[in-house]
């Protein structure tokens, strides 16, 4: 590709030498993988400044770098305001706008991202599309999968998961957007045609600056909802109208809306809902008819997850018979609402819940199914949001019958800081067991006939960060392994 050609989805540039014959054959964002033929772009980090390692780009065959600032290099530095948006923006260009040939369904709010996408993905190969995710879990095209490490990736390999997908014959691309990936321009250049809100509770306060700018970077997704993109397809906002903040969602978007909810008016609708231990039952009223739904997922946010795939999928030419099959044959996702089920006596579920709303929904849905005892076994993360930490241990014991305070990844903090953090300015009785394992190990095995034990926290990851170092841990294995041990050895 010639570099003058990219540079035409970059606005308001100046470069420092002649770019006219210059050919490239890749974008770089870390020197350390910088090739000959290379474009290298210099973002600014928390903690390291790419402006710093130009010249070790240059070195490994960078043949021009896009910066904020000058840089001592021997090749055309491309000078602009925002090396980030300019990333995204020439990631997309580099890889031929292929969320424009894809139907792009993001997913954003503080709790369900994961599981509606999932759900989306379930309803999407029912209906006999190819489907590609890309979220907390994995990225998944067309069965290929690949790890992740954040929740969306950075704009260059976002670009590229996208290009993949096309090659792939993906029709339906389903992907998870943080608030970090919305704040940062991750996604620009990115053509959504369905822009989803679950909704929205306190959370990566680490990293925002307070609550309306956790609000502010969420709605971005539907204020560039369609802005500058494929004019021909049109675009949709879906919204839970039962959310406090619908409203502000609403008016941040000028493009179709359709709102889904259970107590307020909407156009997407649980009615007559019931709930049980084996699952839950409604009958969804929709613009295109109304269906019995039922469904072995649990809890009223189970509801709302379904609520808000269903939107998404009728936007997308999905008939209802093929949302009803697809929600009654759902396994769920792993981490979210999973049962452990080893011939014990009592209940045992593994969640992904670490904000404080994830967990009072997960506690109150199990205190409807519960005939005993609560127990909850949760921690909170080292290095993030210390504000939530109080509020996570009040609600464990506001909630649960006994809440026990363990490790979950401490990451660079001492565990005794965010116990203390955690238990300093809460009412109430509680354990603290620091061992992860033996916090649940203690849980399950004082657990009797009728009770249920709650593991929340970590869901579907299988570690545990301490220090630097990443140990392999996961809840569901080692609840199995323990429950195995009581029926082998029993008291």
């Amino acid at each position: 590709m010639k570099m003058k050609k990219l540079l035409r989805f970059i606005p308001f540039y100046k470069v420092t030498q002649s770019i006219t014959d210059l050919t490239i054959t890749g974008l770089s964002m870390d020197s350390r993988t910088t090739g000959p033929g290379d474009v290298f772009v210099c973002l600014r980090g928390v903690d390291v400044d790419g402006h710093r390692f130009a010249r070790e780009a240059v070195k490994k065959g960078a043949v021009a770098v896009i910066a904020e600032e000058t840089v001592d290099v021997t090749v055309p530095v491309v000078l602009v305001n925002d090396t980030s948006r300019a990333l995204a923006m020439a990631a997309s260009a580099y890889y031929g706008s292929p969320s424009e040939h894809l139907h792009v369904i993001g997913v954003t709010g503080t709790n369900g991202k994961t599981s509606i996408t999932y759900l989306l993905e379930e309803i999407f190969h029912e209906h006999k599309k190819r489907t590609g995710i890309i979220g907390t879990i994995q990225v998944n095209i067309a069965g290929e999968t690949f790890p992740v490490k954040n929740t969306t990736p950075d704009a260059l390999t976002l670009q590229r998961y996208f290009h993949k997908m096309r090659g792939a014959k993906v029709e339906k691309a389903i992907m998870e957007v943080s608030s970090h990936a919305l704040d940062q321009g991750r996604v620009y250049g990115c053509d959504f045609d369905i822009a989803v809100f679950t909704n929205l509770t306190q959370d990566h306060l680490d990293y925002h600056e307070n609550f309306d700018d956790y609000l502010r970077a969420k709605s971005l997704l539907f204020a560039q909802l369609g802005n500058g993109y494929n004019k021909e397809r049109e675009k949709f906002a879906v919204i839970n109208i039962d959310s406090p903040l619908a409203k502000k969602f609403i008016r941040s978007t000028s493009q179709g809306l359709l709102t889904y909810g259970i107590h307020e008016q909407a156009d997407v609708k649980a009615e007559e809902y019931t709930m049980t231990e084996t699952g839950t039952t409604f009958i969804m009223t929709t613009p295109i008819g109304a269906v019995s739904i039922e469904s072995p997922l649990m809890g009223m946010f189970s509801i709302y997850n379904m609520l808000a795939a269903a939107s998404a999928a009728i936007l997308s030419g999905v008939p209802l018979e093929t949302i009803q099959r697809s929600f009654q044959q759902t396994s769920g996702v792993k981490g979210r609402f999973e049962p452990v089920r080893e011939g014990q006596g009592f209940g045992v579920v593994i969640d992904y819940a670490h904000t404080p709303d994830s967990l009072k929904n997960v506690l109150q849905t199990l205190r409807d199914l519960c005939k005993g005892s609560i127990t909850v076994v949760v921690g909170c993360g080292g290095d993030r949001d210390r504000s939530k930490r109080p509020l996570m241990a009040q609600m464990s014991i506001d909630y649960a019958d006994l809440a026990i305070f363990t490790n979950d990844n401490p990451r660079s903090e001492e565990p005794r800081q965010i116990f203390r953090d955690m238990t300093t300015p809460i009412k109430g009785k509680y354990q603290i067991i620091e061992d992860r394992r033996a916090a649940i190990a203690y849980a399950l095995k004082q657990a009797k006939s009728g009770d249920i034990v709650l593991i929340a926290g970590k869901g579907h990851e299988t570690y545990q960060e301490i220090k630097g170092t990443r140990y392999h841990f996961d809840d569901c294995e080692v609840a199995r392994a323990i429950l195995k041990e009581m029926k082998e050895h029993p008291p």
